[in-house]
């Protein structure tokens, strides 16, 4: 069907802009800080204030696309994350920036669960990963373009007008998509949204053993996401054009490891099933990224940083399709509240990562002893995913 790759274009389209939006924050971090006077500690609450209302919000707004649709919720959702995206760069005070930091995260929440959601009315069980694999790698091409939009443009018109910028793109795309998209195909436009029975899902053991793997892998991400651009300057002796074009890298890596891994996975469940395919190929990548991260601390010489940090990201994203495929596989018609769930549990991860990094960095003075921690819980991620069974729906009990 020709649609639905019309619709997998339009929300590969969203998941570059979610991530060009979510990570210019940390590009023009140098930039923010200096100019606020925000040390390393609050920094860390600036970065969490995002995911503390994007895990707040994500479950009940992954919910509302499995009961009305994801064409109304998301352009609601991206409407609103762009307003703040642009209202950031009016923010003249630490807490200013705070509440809208929370605010911004409050709108964002729900994006990636409605994508998901939207991708299980459009494509077949055996091609959903491979889907996800294009939205993740796109998500990531988004976070390179990062720093390759964010540099220059904070140089040229400063960081406050790039925000703004960024802001209208995302109010673009809301209009084409509420204008576009239908809320599944043909033959299941009129498909009945039903609300979810939450006493029910959360007595499912799998669900727990999603959540407790999502939690604890989010440190990695979260330390790309929030902190490397940071660290690559002020831990590693980064310049800020240097930081602007080796931040991009992991990013590239990490959309190449989605497209890989998305493709893979569906071939290892086509060969080995859904229980060995989906382990195998989330294990390899997590276990590839605690290695990785740690080796990267225990040298100071740049080119090795970013050969480890890039490669580090791209084999951990292998994983990351596949386990948004666990939720469509496991979830059915409770996919959205299912990987809304689960992102939640990777928002309060990258919670606990971002506060807990800028403590250790203020007490410590040091960007190396903390990746440590980052490394060892992605590694405690691993260990979780292997007992992750994805041919088990939630209808079982296990």
């Amino acid at each position: 069907m020709k649609k639905r790759y019309g619709v997998l274009l339009l929300l590969v389209s969203l998941a570059i802009i979610t991530f060009l939006d979510r990570i210019s924050i940390s590009v023009a971090a140098p930039r923010i800080q200096e100019e606020l006077n925000i040390p390393p500690d609050r920094w860390g609450w600036v970065l969490g204030a995002f995911l503390l209302a994007y895990g707040l919000f994500e479950v009940p707004t992954g919910a509302m696309g499995d009961r009305w649709g994801a064409r109304g919720v998301l352009m609601r959702i991206v409407l609103w994350w762009s307003a703040f995206t642009a209202l950031t760069g009016v923010a003249r005070t630490f807490p200013v920036m705070l509440v809208t930091r929370f605010l911004f995260g409050a709108g964002e929440a729900g994006a990636y669960p409605n994508i998901a959601g939207a991708l299980g009315h459009w494509f077949p069980a055996g091609e959903r990963a491979r889907a996800q694999g294009f939205i993740w790698a796109a998500s990531r091409f988004g976070g390179a373009l990062a720093p390759l939009i964010v540099v220059p443009l904070q140089a040229s018109i400063g960081w406050r007008a790039a925000f703004g910028v960024l802001g209208v793109l995302g109010a673009i795309w809301a209009i084409c998509w509420y204008a576009w998209y239908q809320d599944g195909p043909a033959d299941r436009a009129l498909a009945v949204h039903v609300p979810v029975d939450w006493r029910e899902l959360l007595s499912h053991r799998q669900l727990w053993l999603i959540i407790a793997m999502y939690f604890f892998q989010a440190f990695g991400s979260w330390f790309y996401f929030g902190w490397f651009p940071v660290y690559l300057m002020k831990g590693a002796g980064f310049s800020e054009r240097e930081m602007g074009l080796f931040t991009a890298l992991p990013f590239l890596m990490g959309a190449a490891g989605n497209l890989a891994g998305g493709f893979l996975s569906d071939v290892l469940v086509g060969k080995l099933g859904l229980k060995t395919g989906r382990r195998l190929m989330g294990c390899a990548g997590l276990l590839g990224e605690g290695v990785l991260l740690a080796s990267m601390t225990l040298t100071h010489n740049h080119a090795a940083i970013v050969a480890l940090s890039s490669i580090g990201f791209g084999i951990a994203d292998l994983m990351l399709p596949t386990a948004w495929a666990v939720c469509l596989d496991i979830g059915g018609h409770r996919s959205g509240a299912v990987t809304g769930i689960m992102n939640t549990a990777g928002q309060a991860g990258g919670f606990v990562c971002s506060i807990m990094f800028g403590y250790l960095v203020k007490a410590t003075n040091n960007y190396q002893q903390p990746v440590w921690i980052v490394a060892g819980m992605v590694l405690l991620a691993a260990v979780l995913f292997s007992r992750i069974d994805a041919s088990r729906p939630l209808e079982e009990r296990v």
